[in-house]
């Protein structure tokens, strides 16, 4: 062949397979490229970035996503203008023609990403209308849903409901998969018999991760299946998937016109799904921190291991397992592991309970949690007598109080006595296990706390690799028992050995802040200067802060953050010297 021929071929060839070279598209109020945000979306195409800038009045419209990206150009990305924050508002809008009814659509269309807008405002009172911000739905993939702030949502009809960001799975044989919900904020909502962010039938291989869900009149997260969403009910499940460093506070269903005076919201939920991970969340002042269920007949949850997480001080139970009564489906092969529980049924309700196992439980692990309960409160509570081959041991039990656990038609107030009665928690205890500073909302254990070294070591693939704070969970191949591992190494940044602490770095206060919070860490008891380094990160890893210290001789230093220009969010506070390190969790919330 001609090599002039030849050349011109692979220069063909090259191009062909090139990628195509993306565009940064301008919405704005003036001077942009477009004026309104749907006519941006309908010019852009695979691998284009669309900005949107603030203006003096909201964007009033209803957006869906009429084109996919792909694998070879890249998504299309619909993102804020940096440092501002353009609103997406639904007010005087008509959803009623427009299903899903949601202000942000995407409909059968993968890699796309929504990042950091503000949308509010879908207020309705018809029960045909099922309004949400955000709706995914049908089949898709690859799509990214970050840092946005949702509220003002309500749903005001009866028998009727809404949500704030939903995810349905409705093809028959292809998935929504490999989602991304990261880093967002969604409150007041009012939600009718629905939930706040749910994924629903047909969905598999998501990570839900850093959101913050708060203040709504129904669940937080919600995980579904076999409620007929997917019409094939061998796939009609939410499956394969990974919940963490997520925050529910503030939920309560009462007053909610589906549920009257019922306190049953939960701040994370599945029903239906299966083969979830739970971990590292905080869930505290809903109706039920955690709770894992099918609310269907003859059909299972399964697969689910909730770990390392915080439930504290909601309103009736810690977590919950099992069918709420006799007509419900089942929960099997499910392990609830290094948990820390902490003065659940605040409201003082008779059924409350810190872990209540309920109908159809088989095959189930309660391990290496630490129950800590207000006096009178049923730390353990099972009576129906339908479950079989679950398993509790190596939990640490303590009451301010009279101690109490219901077990088949039995009360008992002697944990030997439950222990006997049960023909569970061999290895079990009933002590304080010395949390740092419980009042502050840091459930550390100190160094002499009778958690450590006492958890059972189950495969790693149960016990995950990080605690409640992201530092390694094996300190020697040896668990503790609870959400936190002591004298642990800090994740950021993996070490070949476990080095004694010869500092403390303290509980910040307060915790959860509203704008600044104090940071503090002594040094060590060295006679010679150490240098330490203090840094912030958010959760995704960025270094915001980095301050360096010369101290010695036990000396306090204190830093006071200022985080008035940060979104609400997890962040982690890391201390480090020449030789180790440790890291806190912090929470801003606005």
């Amino acid at each position: 062949m001609h090599k002039t021929l030849l050349k011109c071929i692979v220069i063909l060839v090259l191009l062909s397979s090139s990628k195509y070279i993306s565009k940064t598209i301008i919405v704005a109020e003036s001077g942009g490229d477009f004026n309104n945000i749907q006519s941006a979306i309908n010019f852009a195409v695979a691998g284009d970035t669309i900005v949107v800038r603030e203006k003096n009045d909201p964007y009033n419209e209803i957006i869906t996503f009429t084109k996919s990206g792909d694998e070879l150009d890249g998504h299309i990305v619909l993102k804020n203008y940096p440092n501002e924050n353009p609103i997406l508002d639904g007010s005087g809008l008509d959803f009623a023609d427009s299903w899903p009814n949601g202000l942000v659509k995407i409909v059968d269309q993968s890699y796309i990403k929504v990042i950091g807008l503000e949308i509010r405002n879908i207020i309705v009172s018809d029960k045909n209308v099922f309004p949400a911000a955000i709706w995914l739905h049908g089949a898709l993939s690859n799509v990214e849903i970050c840092n946005n702030k949702i509220h003002t949502i309500h749903q005001n009809a009866n028998e009727a409901g809404a949500h704030g960001l939903a995810v349905y799975g409705t093809n028959y044989t292809t998935p929504i998969s490999d989602i991304l919900i990261d880093g967002n904020e969604i409150f007041n909502c009012k939600l009718g018999w629905s939930e706040t962010l749910v994924l629903n039938g047909n969905v598999e291989n998501f990570v839900v991760s850093n959101n913050i869900v708060h203040d709504n009149n129904n669940i937080a997260f919600d995980f579904i299946g076999h409620e007929g969403e997917c019409p094939n009910p061998e796939l009609d499940q939410t499956r394969n998937g990974i919940v963490t460093d997520n925050i529910a506070y503030n939920i309560d269903s009462r007053g909610n016109q589906a549920y009257g005076d019922d306190a049953s919201a939960d701040g994370f939920y599945v029903d239906g799904g299966k083969d979830i991970i739970i971990e590292r969340n905080l869930a505290y002042n809903c109706n039920i921190g955690i709770e894992i269920a099918s609310e269907h007949s003859a059909k299972t949850t399964s697969g689910i291991i909730v770990r390392n997480n915080i439930v504290k001080e909601n309103m009736v139970l810690g977590i919950a397992f099992g069918g709420y009564d006799s007509e419900r489906g089942a929960t099997e092969d499910c392990i609830i592991i290094n948990n820390t529980l902490y003065k659940n049924n605040t409201l003082n309700l008779s059924w409350g309970a810190e872990i209540l196992s309920q109908y159809y439980c088989s095959d189930n692990i309660v391990a290496n949690n630490i129950i800590h309960s207000k006096s009178n409160v049923p730390m353990i509570e099972n009576t129906t007598k339908t479950g079989i081959n679950n398993q509790y041991n190596n939990n640490i039990y303590y009451t301010e109080g009279n101690s109490k656990w219901h077990w088949d038609s039995n009360t008992y107030a002697n944990f030997e006595n439950y222990k006997s009665a049960s023909g569970k928690e061999e290895n079990s205890i009933y002590a304080d296990a010395l949390f740092i500073a419980s009042k502050e909302g840091n459930f550390k254990i100190s160094s002499n706390s009778p958690a450590i070294n006492k958890g059972k070591n189950y495969e790693n693939a149960i016990i995950g690799k990080y605690d409640y704070l992201g530092n390694e969970r094996l300190v020697n191949e040896i668990i503790d028992i609870g959400a936190f591992e002591f004298n642990s190494v800090t994740s950021l940044e993996s070490k070949d050995q476990i080095i004694e602490s010869s500092f403390e770095l303290l509980p910040a206060y307060p915790n959860p802040f509203n704008q600044s919070t104090i940071i503090t860490f002594i040094a060590s008891n060295k006679n010679n200067l150490e240098t330490y380094i203090l840094n912030i990160y958010d959760a995704l890893g960025e270094k915001l802060v980095s301050e360096k210290y010369y101290t010695k001789g036990g000396e306090q230093v204190i830093y006071n953050w200022n985080a008035r220009h940060y979104t609400s969010g997890v962040y982690y506070v890391e201390i480090r010297s020449s030789i180790e390190s440790q890291k806190n969790k912090i929470v801003l919330l606005k």
